[in-house]
């Protein structure tokens, strides 16, 4: 039986948070991130790899089993779906919130709403459930630009400090929904590896407990 477990996870913020998490299950870095080129990371044990990859291509390989478990931010999620995948833990860590914003002096739109996300379904979500119509303007990077130029009336995007938007004459319209990283797993490896894969989750459970006190 197959007893090796690969850990799907991005850099930055939620890469940073993680390591101490992982630390506590055992499981340390050889390699040094800051200097390495390397995708696919040794760790202290023989039978746990580290795949660092794109934040939004972290469900996909857990998904599809390229990845055994993954650290992916709930709104990565939410837009992905998925249907191989639990998502058996909040890991409570890299929080923000997905908001609809705009600018300072509201939204003046002509005819029916534009909004510019690169969460484009759940944004659609959001809007349908409210019985709105709006034409989304899928966007990979610098949301708050949009406005500005008038290329959307407002954007969905995650804020954290809020700074950004107060930066380019923004604000906070709507709450859509809390944002924190989560522990997501295979659930073909649940099943064919549930003594490792089980294991691992109730370490990273206890190591969020021990953060907490």
């Amino acid at each position: 039986m197959d007893k090796k477990l690969t850990i799907a996870l991005s850099k930055g913020r939620i890469l940073k948070e993680t390591l101490p998490l992982l630390a506590y299950a055992g499981i340390e870095l050889r390699d040094d991130l800051a200097t390495s080129r390397k995708l696919i990371f040794d760790t202290n044990r023989d039978d746990v790899k580290l795949l660092i990859i794109r934040a939004s291509d972290v469900p996909v390989y857990v998904d599809y089993g390229a990845a055994d478990v993954g650290v992916s931010g709930k709104d990565v999620l939410m837009e992905y779906g998925g249907e191989g995948i639990y998502e058996p833990l909040d890991l409570e860590i890299a929080k923000c919130r997905l908001m609809l914003a705009g600018p300072v002096d509201g939204i003046h739109a002509q005819g029916r709403l534009r909004i510019a996300t690169k969460y484009v379904k759940t944004a659609k979500r959001y809007f349908a459930a409210k019985s709105e119509q709006v034409e989304m303007i899928k966007l990979y990077g610098s949301m708050e630009l949009a406005p500005l130029v008038g290329l959307a009336d407002a954007i969905v995007d995650v804020v954290d400090t809020g700074n950004t938007l107060v930066a380019n004459d923004l604000k906070p319209y709507e709450h859509i929904a809390d944002i924190s990283s989560r522990l997501i797993v295979n659930k073909a490896s649940m099943k064919m590896k549930h003594a490792v894969v089980k294991g691992f989750v109730d370490k990273i459970e206890e190591a969020v407990a021990q953060r907490k006190k």
